[in-house]
Order: C-alpha cells, then sequence, then structure tokens
C-alpha cells in the first residue's frame, strides 16, 4: 500500500481538542477513512496548530483527497512517500 504526506493548512488553527470530542472526532476521520481503504498512521502538528503534515497510508492520492473532502478536512498538498531508516546501513 502507498504512503503518503499530506500537507494541510488551518488559517484558524487545528481546532482537535485532546480530550473526549477530540476523541469522537478523530474516531470518525478513522471510520470515514476505512470507508476508501485509507489509514490514518500518525499527523506532525506545528506549534501555532496552523500546519500539519499527516501520514497516510491509502490506495491512491484521489482516494486521500475524497476522505478529507468527507472529513472536512483541507488538503495543500499530497506527496508519495518512502521510509527512510538512519540504520539502514548498520
Amino acid at each position: 500500500m502507498p504512503r503518503y504526506l499530506i500537507e494541510r493548512t488551518f488559517p484558524d488553527g487545528l481546532g482537535l481538542p485532546a480530550n473526549a470530542e477530540g476523541a469522537k472526532a478523530a474516531a470518525t476521520v478513522i471510520g470515514n477513512n476505512a470507508q476508501e481503504g485509507v489509514t490514518w498512521i500518525h499527523s506532525y502538528v506545528t506549534p501555532d496548530r496552523k500546519k500539519t503534515y499527516c501520514i497516510y497510508d491509502g490506495p491512491s492520492p484521489e482516494a486521500i483527497r475524497s476522505v478529507a473532502e468527507r472529513n472536512g478536512l483541507p488538503v495543500d498538498r499530497i506527496t508519495e512517500v518512502r521510509v527512510l531508516d538512519p540504520y539502514f546501513l548498520h
């Protein structure tokens, strides 16, 4: 399954609280993603919470965009990526 880096901009900041409400929102995203074979691996968030860099596995960029739209999430850029481990020479 291909892996993607998804860049997102949230002009007003990411509104995902670290509480039960945020957990419910994340569960909704996970459920919507599963409908198209997309898996959210993890995300990096800038300190001002205005940009995220998310790692997803999915069948295609189109599937990533489709679930993002369903989840009400912006997509600035989708880039297919591979893991580069710093210990690959050992």
